[in-house]
């Protein structure tokens, strides 16, 4: 039985990773940490990292980037393997991350849903075949109280399929402030924000005369929490090192 440090256990990705632990019997959350420190399941709440004096074998983090640089140093004087599922990242916060896999085994990815990483890969093969001849658009689509955009996960299937192209495109993300033809070396991600979307990403390749989309629409929030139980008990049994969806499947 595994247990596991939640933190963010008060938000709503923390509510649905207890909802989904309570359904399992090879792990349990121990204890929680929320800077509000109310108590809603039968763990204790603390309100930071230092505050816990409760063992435990993995971290589990799905709450805000502020939290991240403590989070990360209890998680090496512990030697505890952490799963950072945080969006909205600073690429000095991203830079912290490597550095703590130097020390502890550490789980980062965009995005937890097995689906979403599928279709990354998916994307790079289109791209492979079809990126010199046809232009490529992302759409992304989340609710109304999501904070960052582009989403991460806008930006991972952008640079994985930057990784199989000739040539590094341009991001482009506003096109309203220059008026202009589209060039060709680019990808256009575009964010929507409206009611209670939990996600939606859609790839566009669009060509002469034909287009080609490639798509994943989550249904509900329990697919990223499955994600990152399931990312926890494989990081219980790894050594020191960053790890990332593709090495889970």
């Amino acid at each position: 039985m595994k247990r596991i440090l939640l933190s963010g256990c008060n938000g709503k990705m923390g509510r649905n990773i207890a909802a989904c632990v309570r359904e399992r019997n090879d792990c349990t959350i121990v204890a929680g940490i929320d800077i509000s420190g109310t108590v809603l399941d039968a763990f204790p709440v603390f309100t930071s990292p230092a505050e816990c004096s409760v063992e435990a074998d993995v971290i589990i983090d799905f709450s805000h980037p502020n939290a991240l640089s403590t989070l990360l140093d209890y998680a090496i004087l512990h030697k505890l393997p952490a799963v950072i599922a945080t969006t909205g990242l600073s690429s000095s916060q991203i830079d912290a991350i490597h550095a703590a896999a130097e020390k502890i085994p550490v789980f980062f990815t965009a995005n937890m849903s097995l689906g979403v990483n599928l279709l990354a890969e998916l994307a790079k093969k289109a791209a492979a075949v079809l990126g010199d001849q046809f232009d490529i658009e992302i759409i992304e689509k989340h609710h109304n109280q999501k904070i960052d955009a582009p989403s991460g996960t806008a930006l991972m299937l952008a640079d994985a399929i930057s990784s199989v192209l000739l040539e590094p495109p341009a991001y482009v993300y506003d096109r309203h402030a220059v008026r202009k033809k589209r060039s060709k070396n680019e990808i256009g991600i575009h964010a929507v924000r409206g009611g209670t979307i939990v996600g939606e990403h859609e790839i566009l390749f669009a060509g002469h005369d034909e287009t080609i989309t490639i798509s994943h629409t989550a249904a509900s929030k329990g697919v990223f929490a499955t994600g990152s139980i399931n990312a926890a008990m494989f990081l219980c049994e790894k050594e020191k090192g960053l790890y990332h969806m593709g090495d889970l499947v």
